[in-house]
């Protein structure tokens, strides 16, 4: 199974052009989303290009292979415009024998992990910050942010038969 593997888009049309277009590349079978998706939240600045009205199309157009949670960003309206689930605060799914718990990290992250065994791997974005680190077993990635990069890349994930690399959004999709 090959997975993409996103957080905060915070309404970016540029930063989600660059996603889909990674997303059209890698042709993955299902997009994780780990929050933040339309809103700029009133820590952050506005980002560039901001238009959730186009990133809520470009997003529609993937439905079915999206996988949402909620982050800290996120409304009741944002449910009522986008077409697939986005208000849980978690998820769970199996890539073949290695279970995936996707949160956003306002509630969870690697300094207070939920209680999950070793081998999981735990994705959460809301840092803004790539990151890569095992914890009591536990595997915890941080894709970084699509939009609003911390650490000066606007990044995201692949994860192809297990193998997890970050990708950077540049017009070339380099990592």
């Amino acid at each position: 199974m090959k997975l993409l593997i996103a957080s905060d888009i915070h309404g970016s049309a540029y930063w989600c052009r660059r996603l889909m277009d990674l997303a059209e590349a890698e042709r993955p079978d299902r997009l994780l989303l780990l929050g933040d998706l339309l809103y700029h939240g009133p820590r952050n600045d506005l980002p560039r290009d901001y238009r959730p009205r186009e990133v809520i199309s470009m997003l529609s157009a993937w439905k079915e292979r999206i996988l949402a949670v909620r982050g800290n960003c996120e409304a009741e309206v944002d449910q009522m415009v986008l077409p697939f689930p986005c208000m849980a605060d978690y998820a769970l799914l199996w890539d073949g024998s290695t279970c995936l718990y996707l949160t956003h990290g306002h509630l969870w992250d690697p300094d207070h992990l939920p209680a999950l065994p070793a081998g999981t791997v735990f994705l959460y974005g809301h840092t803004h910050v790539k990151r890569d680190v095992t914890v009591g077993g536990v595997r915890c990635l941080n894709p970084g942010s699509v939009s609003i990069p911390k650490d000066g890349t606007n990044s995201c994930l692949i994860c192809e038969n297990g193998a997890f690399s970050f990708r950077i959004l540049d017009k070339e999709n380099r990592v």
